[in-house]
């Protein structure tokens, strides 16, 4: 199986869903009951560097992130249902985790 990260953006067109404690709840519940769920989190604020520049706020973009294995791509798409942000109509990325 290959790892992958959902990156849940925070531009979901009902916030109330996106946010609601208990579908979240429910929702790591089921990942769980996969056997293919490794965890993830909420993102705060932080700070962007680059090298001789002086650092940044980070963007707020991102609210945060959650790890899962499937087999594919397409696999790992079956994630999304129940997922409160994209029910909510918000962003969620798919991104391989590549090993090197």
């Amino acid at each position: 199986m290959k790892e992958y990260i959902l990156l849940m953006h925070e531009d979901a067109s009902n916030s109330s869903v996106a946010d609601d404690p208990k579908m979240w709840g429910d929702y790591i519940a089921h990942l769980q009951s996969t056997g293919q769920f490794d965890g993830g989190s909420s993102m705060g604020h932080g700070e962007r560097y680059r090298k001789n520049e002086t650092s940044k706020p980070a963007g707020r973009s991102l609210g945060g992130y959650i790890r899962v294995r499937a087999v594919s791509l397409e696999s790992a798409q079956q994630f999304l249902a129940g997922n409160p942000v994209y029910e909510a109509g918000g962003t969620v990325e798919i991104r391989e985790l590549t090993r090197t």
